[in-house]
């Protein structure tokens, strides 16, 4: 028999490049009839301001291409609000394809999830949705958030025909909430890894490491994410600063509200000379860093997963990471534990960073370790795992209406 294939409209906020490998991969695949509507372009056409950043922002990667996707017209005022999305067009493309799914990437604090979710079980179409929350905490840290989270997210993850999650630690929490296993399918979150290793394999590591002014001995240190406070860049400037390690360098790559504040530091710990501050970097760009340095730091207090560790992974950079920080669990632990550390504590942080450096030879084996642990969050994998969750829903679905696959 031949494979059943499934006709399904993936909504999305706006193009991300993280997602867009992935629905390139979703439009080939054999069950699949992939159609993207996006709420928004921002970022894909021309720059945009990101809050975060402080500054306008533009992907030197392709996001639109390879995948068919329209624009949606979004009638909200753009902002970070509940009516900063609202796409009621969503209501007739939904009505009018005749979908078997919707897989919708939108936040529930958007109004336009809401349009897509009522438009889904209107036109008898499954519901797919998911976060990659692995704890109720909020990174605000405000306590009525959590308490309001626990009375309402029960009743938001049941309107699900099928909860999608990318790690482990979120399928505990959305199954601690009442909501059956069966109803819960794990798509790993992953990257392009074909992509990331191809394109460190071609940098000149030796060249990179000479722009910063390192030798190949020297440790170099990388920190690549926003410098936003529940980031905690802070945290490994001084641990960097406590670990008296031989002659380091720290590369920041990014740029947010912290670096004042963190250039400050840097000067008052007397510690500036070694410590270099790069500004945003594009994702072309990327590669180069992970590459030429020899370990990556993510010391965040929040941290729903952070793919930004799938990509260190896959240019062979080792990574040190908070236990706050989703991937530690999927992709740090398997490999070196004692590289997770409890968010917050820079002492340990700092001990870490010794142990890392204590044995070169046993980092560039935790290199190695962690390519292939990467490699059980890749791609493939992701858009398998998908495919299956709109199998178990539709089957379910239409075993309930009384028809057979």
């Amino acid at each position: 028999m031949a494979e059943e294939r499934f006709k399904v409209l993936a909504v999305a906020s706006h193009p991300v490049q993280y997602m867009a490998p992935l629905f390139r991969r979703m439009a080939t695949h054999p069950s699949l009839h992939l159609q993207v509507a996006y709420c928004s372009l921002q970022n894909a056409t021309a720059a945009a301001y990101d809050p975060d950043f402080q500054q306008n922002v533009q992907w030197d990667v392709p996001l639109l291409d390879g995948y068919p996707w329209i624009e949606v017209p979004n009638q909200g005022s753009g902002q970070e609000s509940f009516f900063g999305l609202h796409n009621p067009g969503l209501r007739e493309l939904i009505r009018d394809g005749k979908f078997d799914a919707v897989l919708c990437y939108l936040s529930y604090t958007r109004a336009s999830f809401w349009v897509t979710e009522r438009a889904a079980k209107d036109s008898g179409a499954v519901f797919l949705f998911g976060t990659d929350a692995h704890s109720l905490a909020t990174r605000d840290g405000k306590a009525w958030k959590v308490w309001a989270k626990k009375l309402f997210w029960p009743w938001l993850f049941r309107r699900a025909d099928q909860v999608l999650v990318p790690s482990t630690g979120t399928f505990e929490l959305i199954r601690g909430l009442g909501i059956r296993s069966d109803r819960i399918t794990l798509t790993p979150y992953a990257v392009d890894n074909d992509w990331w290793r191809s394109r460190s394999a071609k940098v000149d590591r030796v060249a990179v490491r000479a722009e910063w002014q390192a030798s190949q001995q020297q440790p170099v240190i990388l920190f690549c994410a926003k410098l936003a406070p529940w980031k905690r860049p802070a945290d490994l400037l001084r641990a960097f600063a406590q670990a008296s390690l031989p002659d380091p360098l720290l590369i920041f790559a990014g740029d947010g509200a912290e670096r004042e504040r963190l250039e400050s530091e840097a000067r008052n710990l007397r510690v500036e000379e070694r410590v270099k501050f790069l500004g945003f970097v594009n994702q072309s760009q990327l590669p180069a860093l992970y590459t030429a340095a020899d370990l990556m730091v993510l010391p965040s207090e929040y941290e729903p997963f952070a793919v930004v560790v799938n990509e260190a992974l896959c240019c062979g950079c080792p990574v040190i990471a908070s236990d706050q920080v989703g991937a530690a669990r999927e992709l740090i632990m398997p490999v070196r534990p004692e590289f997770v550390f409890p968010a917050g504590d820079e002492a340990a942080l700092s001990n870490v960073l010794r142990i890392a450096f204590s044995d070169r030879g046993g980092l560039r084996e935790t290199a190695k370790a962690g390519l292939l642990q990467v490699e059980k969050h890749s791609p493939q994998i992701m858009v398998a795992a998908t495919v299956e969750a709109v199998r178990k829903a539709v089957g379910r679905k239409r075993g309930r209406a009384g028809k057979s696959l």
